[in-house]
């Protein structure tokens, strides 16, 4: 037996060599041998195959990490996407103005996980008051001109985008209502409906600061917009 061999159990010597995959698999045994082996050659001594290993691992792990963003940001989009889907099935539901009302209040806020929400329509009729009054506090009746001024606030690319995303230091109060001094972030989903009609908007309001913001992408708020202003061209036809 040499003398490299000595204190190395034989059942643990033979299950090595039988799987030896069984240490080159494990990086903090083969960490602890390289370490073992740059002590055996003293400090005079550079191992260049230890310093490209150390190189190697650092960029796995990166990969590693990458990859690990990679899919979580997938099943967020797989997510988001389903959360859509939801929301735009149950928009189809309604066969009133009435239910399509309802499910704003409360089914459609809950599928979106929002905390707050509101139908906003630009008007010049003097009546609109009194049609707040019969719809509630989702449908809010503005001036026109009201939602360019609205989406413009604190934006440096201008009002004219589908959806915007954006934090916020609370809402204000003639859209949100009670809810407004405790959401600090916001979505704004710009409606066409349709020509010779004045423009609407859809907004979300959340408590959470990151939930709606500037980096995130608005693809899926954007399709589920273009459902939305179609649903409301029917009811408003």
């Amino acid at each position: 037996m040499s003398s490299m061999t000595v204190g190395l159990d034989d059942s643990l010597r033979k299950k090595i060599i039988e799987k030896p995959d069984m240490v080159l698999d494990d990086p903090n045994v083969m960490r602890a041998l390289v370490a073992a082996n740059e002590r055996a050659m003293g400090s005079n001594i550079v191992d260049l195959r230890g310093i490209a290993m150390e190189r190697l691992e650092t960029r796995l792990d990166r990969l590693e990490d990458t990859h690990r963003s990679v899919i979580a940001a997938a099943y967020e989009n797989l997510a988001g996407t389903n959360q859509i889907h939801r929301a735009v099935l149950r928009l189809l539901d309604p066969e009133s103005f009435a239910s399509f009302m309802e499910i704003l209040r409360g089914d459609l806020r809950d599928i979106l996980r929002v905390d707050a929400l509101a139908l906003i329509l630009e008007t010049t009729q003097e009546e609109a008051g009194a049609a707040v009054e019969r719809v509630g506090d989702i449908l809010k009746f503005t001036e026109a001109g009201f939602v360019e001024s609205y989406l413009s606030q604190g934006c440096t690319y201008g009002g004219d985008r589908c959806v915007t995303l954006r934090q916020i230091k609370a809402g204000p109060t003639r859209i949100y209502g009670d809810r407004a001094p405790d959401l600090r972030s916001e979505a704004c989903l710009r409606l066409d409906l349709g020509a010779g009609r004045l423009p609407g908007l859809l907004v979300f309001g959340a408590e959470d600061p990151h939930q709606f913001t500037p980096q995130h992408g608005t693809d899926l708020l954007t399709f589920f917009g273009g459902v939305f202003e179609r649903c409301m061209r029917r009811w408003l036809s």
